[in-house]
Order: structure tokens, then C-alpha cells, then sequence
């Protein structure tokens, strides 16, 4: 366990090395996805990776240690939506509770538009502002250390082309959380794990309520990963006012 009192690096070179085992990994993985870096792009995607695993010593970040695997569960997972966002002309993303930056970052680093990280614990805040700035992203990501119920009543954060969310809270929850912040013709990408049909089927009065429409689900096919799926959600009306509402609304009222 890394001193807490030691200063966390905030530059890519004062990390340590990846190991071959993770370029090995990576590389089979973006070839299985059809995903292709440039060598900014692959540079800035293993510059979040040693910062993430420097700093999860200290704040932990994750319960991953292991390079290789950091590669398979974070990285790969995160880019297996890359292919579908761009197939649909997406150029930036919101990512709804980032924490070590999964998948916010591999995204906007994969997309040409400007995204926006939102995190409201503030350790984490601060790393993804780290890595943003070490990796270059500084111009075109953004972090924002708040709540999302907090940001969805501004105008300049509602519009986004995709909402994306890791991890977070259960499908129709998202919608809620999600949703408001889409243009009409937006899609909320959820990561999640199979069996969902039934988590599916309970989010369908709040997607609905919501504005969304179709729900699609897309295995990931990486190997390691075969039982991690994309649930899209897509948005065809304006979301009614006073959504989301705040988190003891929620519980005490579920849509």
C-alpha cells in the first residue's frame, strides 16, 4: 500500500511501466472490437491506465491491481461502445458517475467532440482532473464534481448526443438520472451483465415516462467479457420538467 502522506503523481512518466502481458491483452481485445487507436489515442488510453493504477493505492480507484486485467475490465469494456457511438454519428458523451474515469475517458478519447466526466466524490474528481490534463484531454473533457441531479437544471449540461453510465445504479434509475440530459434522438448506453431482461422489464414504465423509446441490448464480445452487455436506450420525445428529481424523491416515489 502505496504512503498516503507520498504526493500522488500527476504526470503519465512519473507512473511505472505497463507489462507486456497488458499491451497483449489490449491489442487482442481492440482487434476482437474492431476498434483502431491512433498512437495519441493508444498513448493517452495507457496514461489513464498507470495513473489509475498509481493512484488506486491511495484512494482506490479499484479493486484491480493486475495490469492485464485493467486492460480487459476497464479498458476494452469501456471501448466496446465505441464502434456503436460511432456508427451513430455520436461526437461527445456525458459520463454519469466516472469514478477512475471508466468509460468516460477511453470514450472522449475516441471521439472528436468535447465530454463531460461527472463524479461527486471528491477524490475521485480530483483524479479525473489529473488524468484529463497528463493525457492531454484538457481541451476537449471536462469534470464535473458534482451530482447529476444537480447539473440536469442547467441548460448548457441538457443536449447531449449520448449518456453513459458504468456500474452505477440500476437501469431505471439511469433513466431518470439519464434521460433529461439527452437531445430527442440521443442514447443513454448503460453497462450491465446478463441475465437482464428482468431489470429490463422494470425500467420500462420509467423509460417510458422519460421520453425513451426502443431498448437494445449489445453483447460485448472480448474474450473474459462474455457476459457483459450494452443496453441502449433510445430517446424519442422531450423529457417532462422536474426530472430527475432529487434522490429521497426517488426513493420514496419510484417512476
Amino acid at each position: 500500500m502505496r504512503d498516503c502522506r507520498e504526493p500522488l503523481p500527476t504526470r503519465v512518466d512519473l507512473t511505472p511501466s505497463l507489462p507486456p502481458e497488458y499491451d497483449a491483452v489490449l491489442e487482442r481485445g481492440l482487434d476482437t472490437l474492431g476498434v483502431r487507436l491512433g498512437p495519441d489515442e493508444r498513448q493517452a488510453i495507457d496514461g489513464h491506465a498507470r495513473l489509475l493504477l498509481a493512484w488506486t493505492q491511495a484512494i482506490n480507484l479499484t479493486a484491480i491491481r493486475d495490469p492485464a486485467v485493467v486492460a480487459r475490465e476497464h479498458v476494452l469494456d469501456s471501448l466496446s461502445a465505441l464502434p456503436l457511438l460511432r456508427g451513430r454519428g455520436v461526437e461527445s458523451v456525458l459520463d454519469i458517475g466516472s469514478g477512475g474515469g471508466y468509460p468516460g475517458i477511453p470514450l472522449a478519447i475516441g471521439l472528436p467532440g468535447r465530454s463531460l466526466l461527472v463524479e461527486s466524490v471528491g477524490k475521485k474528481a480530483r483524479f479525473l482532473e489529473v488524468v484529463v490534463n497528463a493525457i492531454g484531454l484538457g481541451q476537449r473533457a471536462a469534470v464535473a464534481g458534482a451530482r447529476v441531479e444537480a447539473l440536469a437544471g442547467e441548460e448548457g449540461h441538457r443536449g447531449w448526443q449520448a449518456v453513459v453510465a458504468r456500474g452505477v445504479a440500476t437501469l431505471a434509475e439511469l433513466a431518470e438520472l439519464g434521460m433529461p440530459l439527452l437531445r430527442v434522438g440521443g442514447v443513454l448506453v448503460a453497462w450491465k451483465r446478463t441475465p437482464i431482461e428482468a431489470e429490463i422489464g422494470r425500467a420500462g414504465s420509467a423509460i417510458a415516462t422519460l421520453g425513451g423509446g426502443q431498448i437494445s441490448t449489445h453483447q460485448v464480445p472480448v474474450d473474459g467479457l462474455e457476459d457483459h452487455v450494452l443496453v441502449t436506450v433510445e430517446k424519442l420525445r422531450a423529457s417532462p420538467s422536474g426530472f430527475p428529481r432529487d434522490p429521497a424523491e426517488r426513493r420514496r416515489r419510484s417512476l
